[in-house]
């Protein structure tokens, strides 16, 4: 997807770690890294702890046993209690997890119990989502995130439970304990009210990321959404072979899918102009009007990508239909406004050019017509001279005709 890279993002796609890449991580343990000589990265003040000579009660791994997830610190992970199992979590699989995130001055800025969550769908911290799948089930662990992979420069100050929020530019130190993880079931599989319920859960999450103004993040958002709201069998539209077929959905379910899927489709819209992706973004508010003709959102934003594009008279036709679909949206009608005044204006720029070029054009075609003076000299030079022998002709004729006839 390189037409939808956004370099104002501070969250990396770093997330899809192979099997020899964990082996490799699973290595840089300080035992095995003592005998190099590069630093590792300073440590937040809550973490430099004096090492333990021994593993407590239940399992605990040493204070001292830091994993440099990233190799650069920016990504931390201790463990605080061993797993129960060696099964960890991959891509798109499920898992249920409790975590506490608090800032280095040791103040709770977030916390969930038995949050059910996505694996690679950014629907916590990329720094703690890429830690859970180094993480076996029943692990407690510390993970220190670095901003720019928590909530970076930004911070964040929409907090729904508690009052604190993440100032910008924070460390977050996240404990965090995996209580179970499965592999995603099939669509198919799924009944209406599961499909609808995490379709639209995705759908949240990736208004928050464009709150964020993490467009990338959204659309990623916005398209797994999709894929669970689609109501054909699955997400291609096609039943696998062997499979049983799924319960049809009355009509209501299927208007009900229909209506959330549009307003996916409105928001991907606006994620894909926003990082100036206009031909998806054209396809993705299509899909909404071959459904909706009369979407005046849907006819708004094919509106401003036609702005963006330059084809201002597209856009004020469809901006004046959105107006009249919705009579009382202010926006509609504010950029309806700016739209005729860029409209006029860029009339009137063209006028002007055109009379230039026209003034340019008439003065050039009189400079042709007009003599140089260098040939109106020469050519008066010239008459004096015929003037001259001509008369000094005429003189000798009259002499000759003097002479002849006194003779």
């Amino acid at each position: 997807m390189d037409a939808e890279k956004s370099s104002s993002s501070s969250f990396e796609d770093l997330s899809n770690l192979n099997e020899q890449e964990r082996a490799e991580l699973a290595q840089s343990s300080p035992s095995s890294a003592a005998g190099t000589s590069s630093a590792q990265p300073p440590l937040p003040e809550d973490l430099k702890k004096d090492a333990a000579s021994s593993e407590e009660e239940g399992g605990a791994a040493e204070s001292s046993d830091y994993m440099d997830i990233l190799g650069n610190g920016t990504l931390l992970k201790k463990v605080l209690r061993k797993g129960l199992t060696e099964m960890r979590p991959e891509s798109k699989d499920i898992a249920t997890i409790s975590y506490t995130g608090r800032l280095e001055d040791g103040t709770i800025v977030e916390e969930e119990h038995e949050a059910v969550v996505q694996i690679d769908d950014v629907e916590v911290v990329q720094g703690l989502d890429m830690a859970l799948k180094l993480m076996n089930e029943g692990e407690q662990a510390e993970v220190v995130v670095n901003p720019r992979f928590a909530y970076g420069e930004i911070g964040w100050k929409m907090k729904p439970i508690l009052n604190e929020a993440f100032p910008p530019n924070a460390t977050i130190t996240y404990t965090v304990e995996l209580l179970s993880t499965k592999e995603e079931s099939e669509l198919e599989s799924r009944t209406y009210t599961s499909r609808k319920e995490i379709g639209n859960k995705k759908r949240l999450r990736g208004n928050f990321w464009m709150k964020r103004q993490e467009y990338n993040l959204a659309i990623q958002s916005y398209r797994r959404a999709l894929e669970y709201l689609d109501d054909t069998v699955s997400a291609g539209g096609m039943m696998e072979s062997g499979t049983a077929p799924p319960a049809e959905l009355t009509t209501t379910e299927l208007q009900d899918l229909l209506e959330d899927r549009m307003k996916v489709y409105n928001n991907l819209a606006l994620a894909q102009l926003k990082i100036s992706a206009y031909q998806a973004a054209l396809k993705s508010v299509d899909t909404v009007l071959k459904c909706q003709p009369n979407n005046a959102k849907a006819l708004f934003r094919k509106g401003k990508i036609h702005d963006a594009q330059g084809d201002t008279k597209a856009a004020i036709a469809l901006l004046q239909k959105a107006a009249t679909v919705d009579v009382d949206d202010k926006l509609i009608q504010s950029e309806l406004s700016k739209l005729i005044l860029k409209s006029k204006r860029e009339a009137r720029n063209e006028k002007d050019l055109y009379q230039k070029m026209l003034g340019q054009a008439q003065k050039l075609e009189q400079k042709t017509k007009v003599t140089p003076p260098n040939q109106t000299t020469e050519s008066s030079k010239l008459k004096m001279w015929g003037y001259l022998v001509g008369a000094i002709l005429i003189g000798v004729a009259g002499v000759a005709i003097y002479r002849y006839n006194i003779q």
